[in-house]
């Protein structure tokens, strides 16, 4: 029997994402993929947008890559860094761990690899989830790369039982034998989301095999359906430290639905630690800020990173 193989154009579906979002289409935009050597044979892989020096960065949650910011990215209109971290997308796997680091530690490395390479210059770094936690880390290490600093619903608070929706989803089936069973199964945890953009999100997320099973990206470096988890949960707390210590301004952006990891009093611990730290809290998204509400996330950017309109930058 002939495999079905659906067909996959990396750059020729935003034009999709413009539609479901009212975002006027002047037609593709100017998008390129490359990659950054961050130690040797590891490459980073990136999305380039626009053809000017990068003005911000965006770093994606645990699962993900660099396309989860799609949407975003076209509403902003401004030239920029998405990231695959290591184990995702199309970068190469995560570097071994030392003795008591952090896994957030070792993929702030990488980042800061890329930051160099690609955006030096870049007025803000924003982290979703993992990505955030990453963040932290490279504010920490290399503040000379992150003059903004915007976490995307994460705070050192996240706990496992606060993630367990999110890491029972994530720790699920590593594979899939047709693209309607992974679509499916996505469907069922993301059931505030359009079919279209989730299907969207699974071929940016997911590789066809040539058995014509599907396979998340994410999951390659460990192969079998339901792989051991790669090591155990750390405690985030140390990370709270560090980011009272921070000086540049700092942003929390929170999801206010129920699949949200922030809770009250990990906002209030971050204000407590960091009084100058600003929040934004975004009604109509849970986690994913950036997938369930994206042209609010661009205004919340946009008038944190660059000033209001009117105002000055």
């Amino acid at each position: 029997m002939a495999v079905e193989r659906i067909p996959y154009d990396e750059f020729g579906l935003f034009h999709e994402n413009a539609a479901e979002f009212g975002i006027p289409w002047h037609g593709p935009p100017t998008v390129r993929r490359t990659s950054v050597e961050v130690s040797p044979g590891r490459q980073l892989s990136a999305l380039v947008w626009g053809d000017g020096p990068p003005e911000i960065v965006l770093i994606h949650g645990g699962a993900q890559n660099a396309h989860t910011w799609d949407t975003v990215a076209l509403a902003l209109r401004r030239p920029l860094v998405a990231v695959d971290l290591a184990g995702h997308g199309h970068s190469d796997d995560v570097a071994p761990l030392t003795p008591g680091q952090l896994r957030p530690d070792s993929l702030a490395a990488d980042v800061a690899a890329v930051i160099a390479g690609l955006a030096p210059e870049a007025a803000a770094v924003v982290g979703m989830s993992l990505g955030g936690m990453t963040s932290m880390c490279l504010a920490h290490a290399h503040p000379e790369l992150v003059r903004k600093l915007v976490l995307v619903d994460v705070t050192p608070g996240v706990t496992a039982e606060k993630a367990k929706a999110i890491t029972d989803f994530v720790n699920g089936p590593a594979s899939f034998p047709r693209f309607d069973d992974i679509l499916a199964r996505t469907i069922e945890h993301n059931p505030t989301r359009t079919v279209s953009s989730l299907r969207r999100g699974i071929l940016h997320n997911a590789a066809q095999q040539e058995d014509g099973s599907w396979v998340w990206r994410h999951r390659r470096f460990t192969p079998g359906t339901n792989p051991a988890p790669r090591e155990a949960r750390p405690d985030y707390g140390v990370l709270w430290d560090r980011l009272a210590a921070t000086t540049m301004p700092v942003l929390l952006v929170r999801g206010m639905r129920p699949q949200s990891v922030v809770d009250d009093a990990d906002e209030a611990e971050l204000l407590r630690r960091l009084p100058s730290a600003q929040v934004v809290r975004v009604e109509e998204a849970g986690h994913s800020v950036q997938g369930d509400t994206p042209l609010e996330l661009a205004t919340i950017l946009e008038d944190f990173v660059f000033g209001p309109p009117g105002g000055s930058d």
